[in-house]
């Protein structure tokens, strides 16, 4: 019996109605581009997250894109993140002209660990008027720590070290939609823990589009019209460019779409946390737990119901790629997030960075695998799985 790595499929009959009338909404009316679905599904989100200002974008890579762009981050600035994400994140910064610095992962959580960002920043020199400068002489603008998976960074951490150097963060998001962080200020949505962030609605995240979209989340008023003028070429009257934007809008029907599944949204989290449940029951039954590391709960203690939403389900192994082969050919579906962390990619080789430059995202890119974790699996194909993984390592 094959076993999906992901199945969209079984998000159930009523999901599909209430998609296929959304759809069918914006057909009728058809007001494509923009308008009031699109501004129905923004503040829907901010009613959801319980704060800021949503503003609809073509993919969360845009997201990003036209967040940097109404910060004004370009040449002669530095924006520090981690190799071990997706490639978006470093492409974005690429884009704009700035300086690419990476700074290590924590090797439990995959994410940005506080104590290698403060080495990096205690490393680097203030020039005569106290800016702080990377080794190209470039001004360090921004950090941007990015949640993966489906838990949070460790943003006290991050934020305190941020604040001491005076920078500001540029949240990720992108995996999160949903999740909460116990702060030592109080419980904070994901999203909503820095000035700005994004969120990508990829089909196959916990809230997925019929397509690519995103959005923008930032805590002010001002950004928000900002990043609304940025998405539609800079034009607040048409016609007249008050800044060079791009084409970032985001299609009404993947508004509604959104604001379809959007009630949905916190039911499929809670059931990707009980299959993360059934997962770890039987790897323990199992008597794996000597040689496959479960995924990090960083904040399982806090009592907070949506600490993780599970994004993905990502084990480490030391023999990943002959599990990987083993789980192919049983036809059990599988993913490597990430083969090849980003300062290792071809396209950065200008970086002038090695293997062994930063070697807890080097060993997680040699050992994670993703297993199938989507609303609807069932519990015998998630044992099925587990099986599949004791054969390979015995």
């Amino acid at each position: 019996m094959s076993v999906p790595l992901f199945d969209l499929s079984r998000l159930g009959t009523q999901v599909d109605e209430a998609v296929r009338e959304a759809a069918l909404r914006v057909l009728a009316h058809r007001g494509y581009v923009l308008g009031a679905e699109v501004e129905a599904f923004e503040s829907e989100l901010t009613a959801y997250l319980g704060g800021g200002h949503a503003v609809g974008i073509s993919s969360g890579t845009d997201a990003q894109l036209a967040l940097l762009m109404a910060m004004g981050i370009g040449s002669g600035d530095a924006v520090i993140s981690t190799p071990y994400t997706f490639f978006a994140t470093a492409g974005c910064i690429h884009r704009t002209g700035a300086e690419i610095l990476f700074c290590d992962i924590d090797p439990a959580t995959f994410m940005m660990d506080p104590v290698s960002l403060r080495t990096l920043l205690s490393s680097l020199q203030r020039d005569a008027d106290g800016v702080l400068r990377s080794p190209k002489r470039n001004r360090i603008r921004l950090i941007v720590p990015i949640h993966l998976f489906g838990t949070c960074c460790d943003m006290d951490g991050i934020a305190a070290v941020a604040a001491e150097y005076g920078i500001e963060i540029l949240e990720d998001a992108a995996q999160i939609l949903g999740a909460k962080y116990p702060s030592k200020d109080g419980v904070k949505s994901a999203g909503l823990m820095a000035p700005t962030s994004y969120v990508s609605f990829y089909p196959s995240k916990n809230l997925g589009a019929a397509g690519d979209a995103g959005v923008a989340l930032c805590l002010d008023a001002d950004m928000a019209d900002k990043l609304r003028r940025v998405r539609n070429h800079g034009m607040e009257q048409r016609y007249y460019h008050k800044v060079v934007g791009g084409n970032f809008r985001i299609d009404a029907i993947q508004a509604a779409v959104l604001r379809a599944k959007l009630p949905f949204l916190d039911g499929w989290n809670a059931t990707r946390r009980s299959n993360a449940a059934i997962y770890r029951e039987a790897f323990n039954a199992s008597g794996l737990l000597d040689r496959v590391h479960l995924p990090s709960e960083p904040f399982h203690e806090s009592g907070l119901r949506d600490h993780h939403i599970y994004h993905q389900y990502v084990i480490r192994l030391p023999k990943r790629d002959a599990v990987m082969a083993y789980l192919a050919d049983q036809k059990i579906g599988c993913a490597i997030y990430y083969p090849v962390p980003l300062h290792l990619q071809e396209c950065f080789a200008y970086l002038g960075h090695k293997a062994g430059d930063f070697p807890a995202s080097e060993q997680a890119a040699n050992e994670s695998l993703a297993l199938p974790i989507f609303p609807g699996l069932r519990p015998d194909e998630q044992q099925q799985v587990v099986a599949a993984i004791k054969q390979a390592l015995d």
